[in-house]
């Protein structure tokens, strides 16, 4: 069976993060991402007042940060061993306090267990470059049920021009694939996924590590 990506071979998690690797499991650049999105989600709209989901939170390299700035946050991913570890590691005691280890949630269907039907905002950095179009297309679906209060949902992805059938060199040199991890998609696709959910995506051109495209997605009322 192919997997979606190399986060779903088993004991992925077990190996990595007995040697020590939560931050190289999301990345790395660990001080580089937050200094370029967290201006970005200020941008689009998080405000002080809201209650954030974190979607493929990791080991929070943007949770650290994010979790004393707003209302409320609460994260979720693939494996809650990592958000644990990030937890343990990472965070400071003042933010410790500010987010309990009881809102970080294992999620693995982006079916947001356990989450507050309070979240206003929601972020998915660095998730759906990992995975199939249909993880995008479920996970959006599964948002406006779940949330009424949502107001924006910001995510990120690898594009593709249009009817391209290989793989695609990004900006920042990596090459993403249709069919195969890292993932890509054309831009029409997000759009047609996020109407079908009920939302309205909007892509911005901001520069992005790795290449990734940011889109913000309203529900549509």
């Amino acid at each position: 069976m192919t997997l979606p990506s190399p986060y779903h071979a088993p004991g992925f998690y077990d190996d990595a993060l007995a040697k020590g690797r939560h931050r190289d499991i999301v990345g790395g650049r660990w001080e580089e991402t937050p200094r370029i999105v967290l201006p970005l989600l200020t941008q689009h709209g998080l405000t002080g007042t809201d209650h954030l989901l974190d979607i493929g939170a990791g080991a929070l390299r943007l949770g650290r940060h994010l979790a004393p700035q707003v209302a409320g946050y609460w994260a979720t991913d693939l494996s809650r061993a990592l958000m644990l570890k990030g937890w343990e590691t990472e965070l400071d005691d003042a933010t410790r306090t500010k987010l309990p280890q009881d809102h970080l949630i294992e999620d693995t269907a982006f079916t947001y267990p356990h989450i507050p039907a309070t979240i206003t905002f929601a972020l998915a950095f660095a998730v759906f470059t990992h995975l199939p179009a249909d993880h995008l297309a479920t996970a959006l679906t599964n948002l406006r049920p779940r949330f009424p209060s949502l107001r924006r949902l910001i995510f990120t992805v690898f594009l593709a021009p249009e009817q391209h059938s290989g793989p695609h060199r990004q900006a920042d040199g990596v090459v993403t694939h249709p069919d195969r991890f890292p993932w890509h998609m054309s831009e029409r696709h997000v759009l047609t996924l996020a109407r079908t959910a009920g939302f309205t995506a909007t892509r911005h051109d901001h520069r992005l590590p790795r290449g990734q495209t940011l889109f913000t997605a309203d529900p549509e009322t």
